[in-house]
């Protein structure tokens, strides 16, 4: 084969063919210098060198060009060509991952593939069973979007240098553990960024354009990552154990995918642009994201509601009045003890609840050292509860 050059700004390439372990090659651009390409070629024979003036990077999988102007285009085109077909084994295995929500499902895929600069939400696979397809869903993503797809490591996250993911498509994380909120924060902004400064070992920062996805794996159902109340940003899929375990699933679904590809090109959405990350948010609220949330509460949150729910549930009450004092001593009586700033901030802010304008008599109900309840009456400027309130914030994401 004959040797290909190229040269971008002042900087020369050449074009190498690196041979992969299944057989197949991936073209590469490694850095020559003038010295070696003219001890390699005679002086009148000298293979034509393509002239750039930089790099862009402008992703399109259905309308690629590979030289934008005087500039070459650093995405890759997707190989597989669509082709008119089925895809059983392709479906069965996205129906398996994404359940109820197939057809959300196949719209993400498809926005993927049309429309790349469209902000889409941080996908979470949690599982803590084997064999449940989480990876092989990632190996489908890869095999799809080939070089446009990355795996990262956690490391790779807080690392300053960037300059390998940061134009891709789709990063992924195979065991994602980025339970510290500023993990959690850089994740989420740069799921919504349009630009990022890229950076690599010994060259300046530069800002780039940026339009990656996030799809995260954990075997953690808690907090692989920290989600707060009120995020709108993650669609977190508990994914079952496989019905069948086949070795060959991912070579099968890889001869399916020009049919795939044919169907998201032809298919009609079934959802509209109802946020920046496409997907409304209640569409993406799930009993795995919740549960994530609820553990994401801090401790006396979470055990406020314990008791709320078991003093309701003990004494069959719809609505249950109590004092910022009387909780200090609910709490104290499991072992937490806490300001009452701090409660009062829970339950105006977090819960959206007020106390009664002026001090006032009411009745309540006490927890004891034995886990029994007691009646009392009391003065004071109370709140109340319904358990119907209690119920929308152990289910609020």
């Amino acid at each position: 084969m004959e040797d290909r050059y190229i040269r971008v700004a002042t900087t020369l390439y050449k074009i190498v063919r690196k041979p992969l372990l299944s057989g197949d090659f991936i073209e590469m651009r490694v850095v020559w210098n003038y010295e070696t390409f003219r001890r390699d070629h005679s002086a009148d024979i000298k293979p034509l060198i393509e002239k750039y003036d930089g790099f862009c990077c402008v992703p399109s999988h259905t309308n690629y060009q590979r030289t934008i102007g005087t500039f070459l285009n650093d995405y890759e085109p997707v190989e597989i060509e669509p082709q008119q077909g089925q895809f059983p084994k392709v479906e069965a295995f996205l129906r398996h991952i994404f359940g109820e929500q197939y057809e959300m499902g196949l719209d993400y895929l498809q926005l993927l593939y049309t429309q790349p600069l469209q902000r889409l939400p941080i996908i979470l696979l949690v599982s803590k069973e084997k064999n449940t397809g989480k990876t092989t869903f990632l190996n489908l993503l890869k095999a799809i979007f080939g070089a446009n797809m990355t795996f990262n490591t956690n490391e790779d996250f807080r690392s300053q240098f960037n300059s390998d993911w940061a134009t891709k498509l789709v990063v992924a994380v195979d065991e994602v553990l980025l339970d510290r909120k500023e993990d959690s924060e850089r994740i989420k902004n740069l799921s919504t960024a349009r630009s990022y400064k890229s950076e690599a070992k010994g060259k300046d920062r530069n800002e780039v354009e940026f339009f990656a996805k996030f799809v995260l794996n954990s075997n953690n159902e808690l907090n692989p990552i920290y989600i707060e109340q009120g995020e709108t940003r993650y669609w977190v899929r508990k994914i079952p154990t496989l019905a069948s375990d086949n070795p060959n699933l991912l070579s099968e679904m890889k001869k399916e995918l020009p049919a795939l590809l044919w169907y998201l090109l032809h298919r009609k959405l079934t959802t509209t642009k109802e946020s920046r990350m496409w997907f409304r948010h209640d569409l993406l609220i799930t009993n795995a994201l919740r549960k994530m949330i609820n553990h994401n509460r801090n401790k006396a949150e979470n055990e406020m509601l314990q008791i709320l729910a078991e003093i309701m549930e003990v004494e069959q009450l719809t609505e249950l009045m109590f004092c910022v004092v009387d909780m200090v001593s609910m709490l104290d009586v499991r072992g937490i003890r806490v300001e009452h700033p701090h409660l009062r901030r829970i339950l105006q802010h977090n819960w959206e609840l007020q106390p009664v304008p002026t001090s006032q008599y009411y009745s309540t109900y006490a927890l004891r050292y034995d886990g029994s309840t007691e009646r009392k009456t009391a003065t004071g400027r109370y709140y109340t509860i319904t358990k119907e309130r209690l119920n929308a914030i152990l289910l609020v994401c």
